[in-house]
């Protein structure tokens, strides 16, 4: 069933979007209703809307307010409406008139789908097949919208948003909206519509979203209001262009005459004024100047002409459409001024491209002409520049007399320097022959710069001529010196050889009289004293070297000022000069008497300390045997042990005011020594004795004795402690005596061992033998020196062989003094 013939009355949409759509129309007649139903019963503002939307005159309506009248108004609008193709179903006008709400929106839906819908055409669909392929049409490029119905596909807002800035895209802001906030994007584009489309809010956007499924035909409405909205302002516009067309074309033709005036006024002109300018055949005197020419013709064909030609085109182009423009609306055809014919134009052109042909021929026949003056010129400039550069400098390089101070090596350095400038210029004779050839070639082709060209080619000849006179003066100037500083060299080498082995004696010389010579003895003095008179006899001949060498050098000095040589520097092959000798010389006259002098002096002084020598020697001789023998009589006396400890003790005594009583003899050494050292002499090939060692044996005697009185002393005390008889005192030595080797006073630990296995101790190589050997050798050696003296050694056998004063035995010691009386009675 189509659109307009189904029945209204089965789903309306609400009143709300009736209104509104009826006001948007009604609102052009300058009128509104508030409510459909009631409204809309006299008939009036109902044909009012039918003749808006229509566009057509419906019969003149009854003014009466009788029920009659108002059947007979709505009745017309009803019959204008079947009018139109559309077949009323269950509507009359008397449900109308009674303000039957469902029969009023069934009615004015009706009204809508005829007059809003049904003429909607898109793609040979229509009505609402076309108004939602229009939707789909223009929402298409716009994301998250897909319009495939006229309800859920609008219920997010973004379709309508889509529609409007499609057609108005200054009014929405389409990449800010969400998808997720249909109620804003809604609300954004009802206001939008109202307010600048003027189409009237029919839609609430909070029924649209909180329905499941908005109102198919209150949204058809809607979106039909957008269509007719965005359709009637294109069909204004096309109104417009087409009378704007009409006008244009008018102004078109006359601007196509004016321009074509204008433009063939300026080509003719541009033609009159090119034209001589390819005629003129004026030559140029250098290829830049003519590439310049042809530059300017180039920019010509590629900037210049090319727009001319296109205005030429373009200006027969507008001729001819002016003349069809004018023949199709039936103007007469358009004559241009006297001389202005598109004929006058082509025979201008036709002169313009006659000259062109003809002045690039002659650019080029001109450039190719100065092309080979200009090699030919280059070349010569380019030789020329070579040639001076190498000859730069060359001229006073050969005027220089720098081999007048220069050595006999750097002379013939020089020489062969010369030698290689000799050939390098007997090559360059080819360059110069070329540079006059071409010279001469440039003026006789009239090369316009031909007086330049001359004038460097007769001053690279001059040049020439000057080089080649100076390079065989040279020549001859450098072996003439080279000859001359052969002999100086001669009698350089010869002065070197004489003079370097004499510099050496000289320096030889006055090291050995300078020498800080250190002597003890006389012998010593007196064979220094030999070695100088010995070389004091070899002066005279040494003068006479002296003489013989400076002659070489005067004589090598007299050849360079005769020559007017100026001898660089010193002598080459030494560095000692005249001065150097003459110098080393008077030194050594000097230091002779010095000398003489020093080793006198230093005779005499030790004849002196020869003499101390001898005393402290008489002296040291007769003390240091003397303690000698004191120390051997008490080793002996401690070991022999001749008598008892007491008369051991008292001969020990008596030895040692012995030693004391001596004393002045060591004083007396003392007092020699103090001298000896204080000349310095520090060896005394008379004695043996040194006074240190004499100090250490006297220290050592005077220890000697006080130490072993001790001993004795010690023994003493420990035999009347211990109950031990002389026998076994003297039992203890002779055993320790046997194991002292080297009679030390002390056995080692190998020694105390096999001292003790010899009186019968388990001290045998092995586990209980060494530990009880190092129990014994804590008790002797509790400070671990590693030797065991006497004295421990008879603490040790004394503890082994006697009783042990234990404690009960003190006590009963005591007992025995106390007699009857208490023990601490007796003690208080």
């Amino acid at each position: 069933m189509p659109p307009h013939s189904q029945d209204p009355l089965r789903t309306l949409p609400p009143p709300r979007t009736f209104t509104a759509w009826c006001n948007s129309h009604l609102r052009k007649a300058g009128t509104q209703i508030e409510s459909i139903d009631e409204d809309f019963r006299d008939g009036l503002k109902l044909m009012l809307l039918l003749e808006v939307i229509s566009g057509e005159r419906l019969p003149k309506p009854e003014r009466g307010k009788m029920r009659v009248h108002k059947i007979n108004n709505v009745n017309k609008a009803l019959d204008f409406i079947a009018s139109k193709g559309v077949k009323l179903v269950s509507i009359g006008a008397e449900e109308i008139v009674d303000g039957n709400a469902k029969m009023t929106l069934g009615m004015i839906w009706t009204i809508i789908l005829r007059f809003a819908i049904q003429d909607i055409s898109v793609e040979e669909t229509s009505a609402k097949e076309g108004l939602l392929l229009w939707c789909q049409r223009k929402t298409a490029p716009y994301k998250n919208v897909n319009v495939q119905n006229f309800h859920i596909s609008w219920k997010d807002g973004l379709a309508f948003n889509a529609l409007i800035h499609r057609h108005r895209p200054e009014l929405i802001e389409y990449d800010k909206l969400r998808k997720d906030d249909p109620v804003t994007n809604l609300n954004n584009a009802f206001e939008v519509a109202e307010k600048f489309l003027d189409i009237p809010k029919m839609l609430d956007a909070e029924d649209i979203v909180n329905t499941a499924r908005p109102d198919e035909k209150a949204i058809m409405t809607y979106v039909s209001s957008f269509y007719h909205a965005f359709s009637g302002a294109q069909k204004a516009e096309t109104a417009a262009n087409r009378i704007c067309k009409v006008l244009a074309v008018n102004q078109e033709n006359e601007h196509l005459m004016e321009d074509y005036e204008k433009l063939a006024s300026d080509l003719l002109e541009w033609i009159k004024r090119t034209i001589p300018w390819l005629e003129d055949r004026s030559p140029q005197k250098t290829i830049q100047e003519m590439q310049q020419k042809l530059e300017d013709f180039r920019d010509y064909r590629r900037i210049h002409k090319p727009p001319k030609v296109q205005e030429k085109c373009q200006l027969e182009i507008n001729f001819n459409t002016l003349q069809t423009k004018l023949r199709l609306s039936n103007r007469p055809a358009f004559m241009p001024s006297e001389g202005r014919m598109v004929a006058d134009i082509n025979t201008g052109w036709q002169h313009l491209e006659q000259a062109e042909k003809g002045y690039e021929e002659w650019l080029l026949n001109e450039i190719r002409r100065l092309e080979r003056l200009d090699h030919l010129a280059e070349k010569f400039r380019q030789k020329a520049s070579i040639h001076e550069s190498w000859t730069e400098g060359k001229e006073a390089l050969l005027r220089q007399k720098d081999y007048e101070a220069s050595t006999l090596s750097e002379v013939k350095a020089l020489l062969r320097k010369h030698e290689a400038f000799e050939s390098d210029l007997a090559a360059h004779q080819d360059r110069v022959e070329q540079i006059a050839a071409i010279a001469q070639e440039l003026n006789e082709l009239d090369y316009y710069d031909s007086p330049s060209v001359n004038s460097r080619c007769q001053k690279i000849c001059d040049q020439w001529d000057v080089l080649g006179s100076l390079t065989h003066s040279r020549r001859e100037a450098l072996e003439q010196t080279e000859k001359q500083l052969e002999t100086i060299d001669e009698l350089h080498l010869e002065y070197a050889k004489r003079a370097a082995p004499f510099n050496n004696w000289m320096e030889s010389a006055m090291e050995d009289l300078q020498d800080m010579f250190i002597v003890h003895t006389i012998e010593e003095i007196e064979g220094l004293i030999a070695a100088h008179d010995q070389f004091k006899s070899t002066l005279p001949d040494a003068d006479k070297e002296r003489e013989a060498i400076l002659g070489i050098q005067r004589e090598a000095q007299r050849i360079a000022d005769f020559n007017g040589i100026k001898l660089a520097g010193n002598n080459p092959y030494t560095s000692v000069t005249p001065q150097i000798i003459n110098s080393k010389w008077e030194r050594v006259q000097q230091l002779v008497p010095k000398r003489d002098g020093a080793l006198l002096d230093e005779q005499s002084k030790q004849q002196c300390n020869e003499r101390l020598r001898r005393q402290f020697a008489g002296q040291a001789n007769v003390v240091g045997p003397w303690i000698q023998t004191k120390m051997e009589e008490i080793g002996r006396i401690s070991i022999e042990m001749n008598g008892t400890l007491e008369d051991q003790l008292e001969h020990l005594k008596q030895y040692e005011r012995s030693i004391v009583d001596y004393k002045p003899n060591m004083d007396l050494l003392e007092q020699q020594h103090q001298l000896i050292q204080e000349a310095l002499i520090f060896d005394n090939k008379h004695t043996n004795y040194t006074m240190e060692h004499i100090r250490v044996g006297w220290e050592q005697l005077l220890t000697t004795i006080a130490r072993t009185i001790n001993e004795v002393e010690n023994q003493i005390l420990t035999r009347d402690a211990k109950g031990i008889s002389q026998e076994q005192m003297q039992e203890f030595r002779a055993s320790f005596n046997h194991f002292d080797k080297d009679h030390g006073g002390s056995l080692g630990p190998e020694e105390f061992k096999a001292c003790l296995i010899s009186l019968g101790y388990d001290v045998e190589n092995d586990r209980q033998g060494d530990a009880e050997f190092n129990r014994i050798m804590s008790l002797v050696d509790p400070n671990g020196s590693g030797t065991v003296t006497f004295q421990a050694f008879i603490d040790f056998m004394s503890r082994e062989t006697t009783d042990t004063d234990t404690a009960d035995q003190v006590i009963a010691s005591f007992k025995v003094l106390a007699g009857d009386k208490g023990i601490r009675s007796w003690w208080v």
